[in-house]
């Protein structure tokens, strides 16, 4: 009798293999999302990097004067901290960007899930109530 239920009732492997493309389907925009958000940071660094080493060899250049050090010094750390200001605003807002994309694609994919769920749970009720009809029938 078990044997029969089994047969009776209908496997359908389309709901796993939609399940799976739409889970790599959102892997891979997720990545995308990383690697963007990876790619800006670096970006931002590099520049950070650049503006440090050229404010650091204006200082490192002789002066004629004790004080003209104590100026490149005071410029030189002027310089730091607003370029600390403007690059970690550019990192926030590359997060923020990132997490919002993030965000966005998890809903996106909530929603489509459960669409999918509701769908798949009709079709398998409705499988079922065949699959017993069939057995009930022999």
């Amino acid at each position: 009798m078990l044997k029969e239920a089994m047969t009776a009732l209908p496997i359908d492997t389309s709901a796993a293999e939609g399940a799976f493309k739409s889970s790599a389907a959102l892997n891979e925009k997720i990545s995308a999302v990383a690697l963007t958000a990876s790619e800006k940071s670096v970006a931002i660094s590099q520049q950070w990097t650049q503006q440090s080493l050229k404010s650091l060899s204006d200082v490192s250049k002789a002066k004629s004067e004790p004080t003209d050090y104590v100026q490149a010094m005071t410029d030189f750390t002027a310089e730091l901290s607003k370029a600390a200001t403007e690059h970690m605003t550019a990192f926030a807002e590359n997060a923020k960007e990132a997490q919002t994309d993030t965000l966005e694609l998890l809903m996106a994919a909530s929603k489509n899930f459960g669409e999918h769920a509701t769908s798949a749970a009709k079709a398998a009720g409705k499988d079922v109530a065949s699959g017993a009809k069939t057995i009930a029938t022999k």
